[in-house]
Order: structure tokens, then sequence, then C-alpha cells
């Protein structure tokens, strides 16, 4: 069973590994990452400050969840945990730190690359766990491999995880987030350019969602003429569905009206449920009335509760 921490790391997607050597920088940071849609750090004791940067954060910056990285001992997970954070990670499979973790009930990813690693993590009853390092040992084609005896088991690749190549390793049924220090460039760490890391963030985020315009909605009272026009002007097929015509992918001219004073907007993503957790983070409601799935019980398509501009807005996953 997923704990609730764990099911918003994969909610989220990312997970930034924060290496910081002066504590006064955990919560211009952390407050960094909120602001950028990532409010998730694994702190790693890579450095003396680990434990003061993780209790700084978990204090100052309560919308972020805080984990420990890098965790080699028990006697550093002791001290994470009192210090606030909320999930422990692991390099490797770390036998003593993940049986005191779970004696505890604490959240633990540990490092793993082999199957003996996974079958030694799923003795102790896990279900989730950290690849690592992920493309030295096979990226996105080991896990594929892994996926099938390994059916219930997610992971966190690290390691070679980059802007480049997340979404290869995102669109795998069995990895839950993935994480890297690609999200907080050390330079811009270094030059304390905290506006500057929420920004590459953001645009992290953005392409991890893969938002873009579908179509738009118009309602009408002469759907076919205007469904005709647009084909005919921007060399558009026309086809019909019972409540509207579309000219290709330009427009749904929608025959009569429909939700919004002028029409909707349709915005496609690449990944649905953690483009309905984002939305859900940031304040966004639901028209619950207009959720559907697929045959497998799968979100595909969903109205926001709000208009803009007198428009409907829909998510839908991008077919």
């Amino acid at each position: 069973m997923i704990s609730k921490n764990i099911q918003k790391i994969f909610d989220i997607g990312l997970v930034p590994l924060i290496v910081l050597d002066d504590v006064e920088d955990a919560v211009p940071l952390g407050k960094a990452l909120v602001a950028g849609g990532i409010p998730v750090a694994e702190v790693t004791f890579r450095t003396e400050a680990g434990g003061a940067v993780i209790e700084k954060m978990t204090q100052e910056v309560p919308e972020i969840l805080v984990g420990a990285g890098t965790v080699h001992d028990v006697e550093h997970a002791k001290e994470a945990v009192e210090k606030g954070a909320k999930f422990i990670v692991t390099p490797g499979f770390n036998l003593d730190v993940v049986k005191w973790c779970v004696d505890n009930n604490i959240d633990v990813i540990p490092g793993t690359v082999a199957p003996s690693d996974i079958e030694a993590a799923m003795n102790l009853g896990l279900s989730v766990c950290k690849f690592f390092p992920a493309e030295a040992y096979g990226g996105v084609k080991t896990l594929k491999a892994l996926a099938g005896p390994y059916a219930d088991i997610k992971f966190m690749p690290t390691g070679g995880v980059s802007e480049n190549n997340m979404n290869e390793y995102l669109t795998l049924s069995n990895v839950g987030a993935i994480g890297g220090s690609f999200m907080t460039p050390s330079k811009l760490v270094k030059e304390k350019k905290w506006n500057e890391i929420t920004e590459v963030c953001k645009a992290i985020v953005k392409k991890m969602l893969g938002f873009e315009l579908a179509h738009v909605g118009i309602n009408t009272k002469d759907a076919n003429d205007i469904a005709n026009t647009l084909g005919n002007v921007f060399l558009q097929e026309k086809r019909e569905t019972s409540g509207a015509y579309f000219s290709g992918d330009v427009a749904e001219v929608v025959k009569g009206s429909f939700l919004g004073e002028h029409g909707h907007i349709c915005i496609d993503t690449i990944d649905m449920p953690r483009t309905i957790a984002y939305l859900k983070r940031i304040g966004v409601e639901f028209n619950n009335e207009t959720w559907a799935k697929d045959d497998k019980g799968n979100i595909i398509n969903v109205y926001l509760k709000d208009s803009i501009g007198g428009f409907a807005i829909h998510v839908r996953k991008k077919i």
C-alpha cells in the first residue's frame, strides 16, 4: 500500500535532489521550488548541513514535502526524521536503514539496480524502489524489462535522468516519479538565483505535462455553415458527431449551445493524472459532472469548474 506522502510524490512526478553547504539557502530554495510547481525536495546528506537544511526547510516552508537522501546509516535516518524529514532515500539497498524505517513506519525508498535488490525490498513489504544510477544500468530499457516480473513495484529512477529524457521515464507504467539535480542547477544555487530556479522548475513541469491547444469550440446556431467555411478557408476536413461538426483540429462547431457562454477551449496533455494533481495543487476546481474515463477506468477528459473569458476549459488526454 502506497502512503499519502509517496502518493504526493507520484502526483508531482519530480523530486529535486538538494545539496546545500549553507543552511541559510534552505528557505529561499524551498520557496523557489514551491513557486515553480515542484513542492518536494530530497535533501541529501552529502554535506554537513544536510540535517540543518531539512529542519530549516520543514519549519519555514510548510508547503514543501521534505525527505532525506544519500542516507547510509541508521544514525542519519534518525537525525533526518527528528529534523522533520517525511521520507528516506538510500543510494543502495541498505538493510539496516530500510528495516529501521519499516519498523518505525517511516516511508523509505531504497536504492536498487538488480532483481535481488528488488526482492529484498519486497520481502520487507515495500512496493516503491529507487532505481540508481538509472542510465548507467540500462535506463528505460531495463525498467521496461523489470515491469514484467515486478509489475507491482514502482520505481523512482535517478542518475542520468535529465530534462532531455525525463518523459521517456515518466511515461513508463512502473515509474512513479523521477529524481535529479537538473531541477536545481548547481550554478544557480551557488549564485543564489532563486527566481531563475523557479523558472527552470516551471519549464520542467510544463514539459512534463505537455500542454498544447487541441481545438476551440464555438457555440452557434449555424454549425454546418460555419464548419464548412472554416474547412474551406483553412483546408480542413469536416467531420460530424452527434453534437458538433469538427473542422479538422482547428475548431469544434457545436450544434446549438454547450458549456461556456461563447464556447470552449480544449487543452491536451500527455499526462492526465499528473495534470489533474497539478491543477488541484494550484487551486483549480473541476466540473464534477464532466469526468470521462476510458474502458480501463483512466480519466481522459474533464472540464474546469470556472470559465475563462466566457469559454469553458477542458483538459484532455492527448490522443
